[in-house]
């Protein structure tokens, strides 16, 4: 039987790729009874019926899987995160950086509106985003009418299948302009592209862009932590990740011979990385547990 990638879904429609071509067509009853519903990136085997239709009859084992926006086997998340307008926000990228490497995403940080900055608080702005770039994250400033922009996030994306994220008016219908004209996203339609107005049809939708794939909705929206256990949290912290502490399952938190602890007193780990870090995980320890 074929296999294809479902690149749009809507109103119970699925629309699979397969080499060039789009075939439209509807899951098979048993998905429901399973409780499972196929997601646009899902890798899947379907059967034709007719020249254009067709059924999913099978979902490949997925990489990984998000609520808002639908979708799965995401290899890339670029955070869009403004210098101003608002402010560049340490906690709320900590909390976004948590979230992606938890699904197995890798991040990228984009810093939006540089040309609005004095030069005090460019000088500011740069030496916090720099720390992202110490611990292993791609970064890139962008400023209005920069001609290279749209190349330089162009070369991110080639064979992978990518999402936007980023709080309310940071630019990112902007980036997704730059990178795709065609899509002509006024600045403030943004709600409804996410699918957040009253009567909007939502639907997520793969753009082939660069060599890759990109969600042409900026709506990454669910930043809770509830995939993650106590345990992994460590893990989604790339400066904490390689460090080795005395003791295995070591939370960090009052253990003896804690290297995560050792390296904040010496500042080799920021303070508000490590402050966020316990916020994060007293939050997943203050959850209800699940049945």
């Amino acid at each position: 039987m074929p296999t294809g990638q479902i690149r749009k879904a809507l109103s119970g429609f699925y629309y699979v790729y397969d080499q060039g071509t789009v075939i439209q067509t509807r899951a098979r009853g048993v998905f429901r009874k399973r409780g499972q519903s196929p997601l646009v990136g899902d890798m899947v085997t379907y059967t034709v019926e007719g020249e254009n239709d067709g059924v999913v009859t099978e979902i490949e084992e997925r990489k990984n899987e998000l609520v808002r926006p639908p979708i799965s086997n995401v290899d890339q998340a670029l955070l869009v995160f403004s210098a101003i307008e608002p402010d560049f926000n340490e906690h709320l990228l900590d909390r976004f950086l948590t979230v992606i490497e938890g699904y197995g995403i890798e991040p990228v940080v984009i810093v939006t509106k540089m040309d609005l900055l004095s030069d005090e608080q460019r000088l500011k702005v740069e030496h916090q985003a720099s720390y992202y770039e110490q611990i292993g994250y791609p970064l890139i400033y962008t400023y209005k009418g920069d001609p290279l922009l749209a190349e330089s996030i162009a070369k991110l994306l080639p064979n992978r299948l990518s999402v936007l994220a980023g709080q309310s008016g940071v630019g990112k219908s902007t980036l997704l302009n730059t990178l795709l004209p065609e899509l002509k996203l006024k600045t403030g339609e943004i709600s409804m592209a996410l699918g957040r107005g009253k009567h909007t049809t939502r639907h997520v939708e793969l753009i082939e862009v660069a060599g890759g794939l990109l969600a042409d909705t900026p709506g990454f929206s669910n930043f809770e932590l509830d995939h993650l256990e106590k345990e992994e949290l460590g893990e989604c912290f790339p400066e904490m990740r390689k460090l080795t502490c005395k003791f295995r399952g070591c939370l960090h938190l009052k253990e003896p011979g804690c290297a995560v602890k050792d390296a904040v007193d010496v500042g080799e780990i920021a303070e508000h990385r490590y402050d966020n870090y316990l916020q994060f995980l007293h939050e997943i320890m203050d959850r209800k547990p699940r049945y």
